[in-house]
């Protein structure tokens, strides 16, 4: 935390407006407070956005008396403005710094393209809004407010004089891309707001109502950076849906994975774990995989990706960053992405994917190098000769051997294969399987009764 680095607030006061008969002078205080009661004492900006045509004269002249900048903008591009700004603001002000955003767009709106920028610049974030969503926010916040209660807390409080003076607030026109206008004077800015050229401006070049998500155009596959260049890469591997190609040799699997790696300036030690229902794995190819030093996991394909998330925030525990992660699934956005993503705001791993068809839409994700499954494959039919031999100067089962239902790793395949056969196993594995499929079928009937409340009553009555 940087307590005295800046602070910067856009606020949408059509989604969180002032209170009717409340004091606008206490809204910067009331702000600042909060923050100091946080630890944060650094200077606060504050830009609060709307139609100013509907906002009374006596209320802008309490904003900015306390140094509150004021921008008019039309509603429906009023979330397009405030991101530009920020986008802006971050330019111009590197972190540790933090910026804060009171709204109740920023899950539906700003939420995708400010995670992936929290991934690869990190800045305090604060949020506050007039109601909460009722689904986790792929945002990784430092705190959130309801509006009404960051206002009430310190309501009763004197009002502080602002170390922003008056003279230094901003009235600003951002209701069109081609309009320029400032001023100081609250006059001028009714002036301007009433004028033919106003007008003029805002039906001829109105702002955008989409915002432009500058991350999209960030590329895949980037040479490696010089703190992740001999760090630690650790592999999480979901057999099932990137298989091993019927007639390909295992034993080609680490090295393929490697020599990708290594084509982006990657040299530091692998580890990878291959996961998959393995009492449906041919030996050859368990075998092949040991040899080599891949480790193999058993779990049942109810729990593969809560196994893999859960090896992989253990993995994090062990190995701080600098280091690289890799996620070999098609389930990356459906599962791992929103918590990962959330992570990564607070961690800054490097971060590889892998997938057998490429995924519709971009992920939340920031990654430094992204593949189709058999294209990392493709190519090693051509070195088959030299990997065998490879191989067999290894030797045998370098890999372990795990069980991730009865927690319990052997050494040998054979031991390996004794355990997966054994009626302890069996009994283990059925009650994942009942649990799981219980959880299930509660989530299931909690979602009818709120689709269906109707439903409920009828089926307690007919008790």
């Amino acid at each position: 935390m940087s307590a005295r680095a800046k602070i910067a607030v856009w606020w949408d006061m059509k989604d969180c407006p002032i209170p009717q008969g409340y004091d606008a002078r206490g809204i910067r205080s009331n702000i600042e407070r909060a923050f100091k009661k946080r630890g944060y004492s650094g200077p606060v900006s504050i830009t609060a956005y709307a139609d100013q045509n509907q906002t009374a004269d006596d209320l802008l002249r309490e904003l900015s008396s306390t140094g509150v900048d004021v921008a008019h903008t039309i509603s429906e591009s009023t979330c397009s403005v405030m991101f530009s700004d920020m986008l802006e603001w971050r330019s111009k002000n590197p972190s540790p710094a933090s910026m804060m955003l009171i709204s109740n767009q920023v899950e539906d709106v700003f939420s995708w393209d400010l995670a992936r920028l929290q991934q690869e610049t990190k800045y305090n974030l604060f949020l506050a809004y007039s109601f909460s969503s009722e689904v986790l926010s792929v945002l990784s916040t430092s705190k959130e407010w309801r509006w009404k209660k960051l206002l009430d807390d310190y309501k009763d409080e004197e009002i502080e004089s602002s170390s922003s003076s008056s003279s230094s607030a901003m009235f600003y026109c951002k209701s069109s891309s081609s309009c320029k206008f400032d001023c100081q004077s609250i006059e001028k800015f009714r002036k301007h707001l009433s004028s033919k050229q106003h007008a003029l401006e805002e039906a001829v070049n109105p702002w955008s109502e989409e915002l432009d998500p500058v991350t999209k155009t960030w590329a895949r596959n980037y040479a490696a950076k010089p703190e992740y260049a001999t760090a630690k890469i650790a592999v999480w591997w979901d057999m099932k849906d990137c298989r091993i190609p019927e007639g390909f040799d295992a034993i080609q699997v680490r090295p393929s994975i490697e020599r990708e790696f290594k084509k982006l300036g990657y040299s530091g030690p692998v580890s990878i774990t291959a996961y998959g229902d393995l009492t449906q794995t041919p030996d050859h190819l368990l075998r092949g995989l040991s040899s080599t030093g891949v480790d193999v996991a058993h779990t049942s394909s109810h729990v593969t990706c809560k196994r893999m998330f859960s090896d992989l925030l253990e993995w994090q525990d062990l190995n701080p960053p600098p280091a690289t992660m890799m996620l070999i699934s098609d389930m990356v956005e459906e599962v791992f992405a929103k918590s990962l993503a959330r992570l990564q705001q607070l961690k800054k791993y490097n971060l590889f994917l892998a997938y057998s068809f490429r995924p519709y839409k971009m992920s939340v994700l920031v990654t430094a190098a992204e593949w189709l499954w058999e294209s990392l494959l493709a190519d090693s039919e051509k070195r088959r000769h030299l990997l065998q031999k490879c191989s067999e100067r290894r030797g045998e089962s370098m890999g372990m051997f795990y069980c991730k239902l009865c927690f319990c790793d052997c050494k040998s395949l054979d031991h390996f294969r004794n355990h997966l056969s054994s009626k302890e196993h069996a009994l283990e594995e059925g009650d994942v399987i009942s649990l799981i499929e219980s959880v299930e079928y509660e989530r299931r009937q909690r979602i009818e009764m709120e689709m269906f409340p109707k439903s409920k009553r009828l089926r307690k009555a007919s008790g």
